[in-house]
């Protein structure tokens, strides 16, 4: 039989949380006396048994109900001994105002929207919790493609209508709903997506590019991208290759390879043995143009993606993505860019 008051006196005399979890667990984990209980239930008679079950459901209730309780007490007893000891001394002298910094994504935003400005392409934006029709459907997304499974999606409603956007490629299909062809747009912004470590966040930022024309063709997007990334790392000289790839929106689609080497522990963009993956790309595929009400006999264009957090560390030689979002000033401090290093071509993008 449990002795419930010897339990419960036991939980109260808990002095701290490590503790209490192991009480926890002796009182009401697998191997624990009530459980064992439970397991004897099957033996009994039929009144007998829903009497007993009754009976240990009340226990058990019991018991949950002083751990938390008392857990609820240790954490406010935490919080109080931290308030004493964490008090502030107004004597001491203030530090001096720090000031402020560029954070490299947003510099990177404003240095790729200068290149693209210089041929022709604006700047579109879109909201960042949007419907599963722009995000998957209207970008040819098949129904059982995994990328609109929960552990790739942040879903904000049980009927998967609406959710936080994987990808800026839905404001393709705002901005041709709006408006009549042609189009020539970027699109940074945030993203979000279930993952999380050292290169990859639950929100990132990225950006689309979209050229929608007549006689558009893989040639433009090519030359498109080629002028784009020598601006961007501000290399003359650069090795490029464009590999054969799938994604549901474009077709034909490509990823693209940059050459680089390694020179003392740093990754040098330009030429070299390796290849190192920067964006995805391909021609828009004509069920996207039909669901966005262009016309794909008349019209077609080429679309690009790439992550704009990725390209910052790949240019500034930061190693952590998630040193972006710690809200360290040090680390701002160094990586950070003066108010007025305004990124622009005639002048240089960088410092």
């Amino acid at each position: 039989m449990v002795d419930l008051r010897e339990l419960i006196q036991k939980v109260l005399q808990a002095k701290n949380k490590l503790e209490l979890q192991n009480l926890k667990t002796q009182f009401l984990g697998k191997n624990s006396q009530i459980n064992q209980e439970f397991k004897k239930l099957g033996s009994l008679a039929e009144d007998e048994r829903k009497t007993r079950a009754a009976s240990l459901n009340n226990e058990k209730q019991k018991i949950t109900e002083a751990i938390n309780s008392r857990f609820k007490e240790l954490e406010k007893s935490e919080i109080n001994q931290k308030l004493q000891k964490d008090k502030v001394d107004v004597t001491l002298p203030a530090r001096e105002r720090p000031n402020g910094k560029i954070h490299p994504v947003s510099q990177v935003i404003d240095e790729i929207s200068s290149i693209f400005s210089e041929i022709g392409f604006s700047v579109a934006e879109g909201p960042d919790v949007e419907t599963e029709y722009n995000n998957f459907t209207a970008l040819n997304t098949p129904e059982d493609h995994p990328a609109r499974d929960m552990h790739d999606t942040f879903y904000l409603d049980g009927n998967k209508k609406i959710l936080l956007r994987t990808h800026t490629s839905p404001v393709q299909i705002r901005a041709m709903l709006s408006g009549k062809p042609p189009f020539k747009i970027i699109v940074p912004g945030r993203t979000y997506r279930c993952d999380s470590d050292q290169t990859h966040a639950p929100m990132f930022h990225q950006l689309e590019g979209l050229h929608i024309d007549k006689d558009i063709t893989m040639g433009h997007l090519k030359g498109c991208l080629d002028y784009f990334v020598k601006e961007f790392f501000e290399v003359k000289k650069l090795q490029m290759r464009f590999r054969p790839s799938h994604f549901p929106f474009t077709e034909p689609s490509a990823e693209v390879d940059i050459g680089y080497r390694l020179e003392n522990g740093r990754i040098i963009v330009g030429e070299g043995d390796k290849w190192l993956e920067i964006l995805g790309c391909g021609m828009v595929h004509p069920n996207v143009l039909k669901n966005a009400k262009v016309d794909p006999k008349k019209f077609q264009g080429f679309a690009f993606g790439m992550g704009i957090d990725r390209l910052a560390m790949l240019k500034y030689g930061i190693n952590d993505l998630r040193s972006f979002f710690e809200a360290d000033y040090r680390w701002l401090n160094y990586f950070g860019f003066d108010p007025l290093d305004v990124p622009t071509n005639y002048r240089g993008l960088s410092r």
